[in-house]
């Protein structure tokens, strides 16, 4: 058990990263699963196997100590991270007179910096591990779509991928970029009005990425529903 792989996940406690924690689980993973919403989170990690298979710990993706908190709490308990999944994010209406600059600040610091601080933090440890990093982008952050600034901020994570597979790059370290199309997550206020994908789709994809075995790195996963037109 000392040994089996550990994965971090960010936005865990719903979506695609609550659905990720359980395919992970079934694939012997120990998992370290950090949200803003600790309640949900803490229900997650009992129903995964309690306190010696995955730990929850509340994490507020945009500060910079909760993050350096949620690393070292990893590395306290499992001794060690073998994948880290930033996938934490949210949207917002689009057109560029929606929404409040409140929420605009938040959006940009959780999607964007929220992402980076999560490399930075897991930087290292990955590199002892010679581990995986995923990011969570989108369609949208590979078309621009009218008045959202949720795609200008998955371009910037898009572009994040790549530039962190080239720092990375030597170490050992893979990194891939998953970019979902319509899902039905909790990001909608609403169902989606076609077939969309499930959690468990994008999950199924992540578990693709990380069992390549080390000399495969799977830099970009697109998934959009078949009926999804654009």
């Amino acid at each position: 058990m000392a040994d089996d792989p550990v994965m971090l996940i960010t936005g865990a406690s719903t979506g695609i990263g609550a659905a990720t924690a359980r395919r992970a689980a079934e694939g012997g993973y120990r998992l370290v699963l950090a949200a803003r919403s600790e309640d949900k989170l803490t229900a997650l990690a009992e129903d995964l196997g309690g306190a010696d298979r995955a730990i929850a710990a509340r994490c507020d993706v945009s500060e910079w100590t909760d993050q350096e908190a949620l690393v070292r709490r990893a590395l306290d308990t499992f001794g060690r991270i073998d994948v880290a999944f930033a996938n934490a994010g949210f949207g917002g209406p689009r057109g560029f007179k929606e929404g409040t600059p409140e929420e605009w600040k938040a959006m940009v610091l959780t999607n964007v910096y929220g992402a980076a601080l999560t490399i930075r933090a897991t930087f290292d440890p990955l590199v002892e591990t010679q581990g995986h990093l995923l990011l969570t982008s989108s369609v949208a952050g590979r078309r621009a779509l009218q008045g959202s600034l949720y795609s200008a901020t998955k371009f910037a994570v898009t572009a994040m991928g790549e530039a962190a597979r080239l720092d990375f790059n030597d170490t050992g370290v893979r990194v891939t970029l998953i970019e979902p199309g319509m899902t039905d997550t909790p990001f909608f206020d609403d169902p989606p009005s076609l077939r969309a994908l499930e959690p468990d789709d994008i999950a199924r994809a992540v578990m693709f990425a990380v069992s390549q075995p080390p000399h495969v790195d799977v830099n970009e996963i697109l998934i959009r529903p078949t009926a999804q037109p654009t």
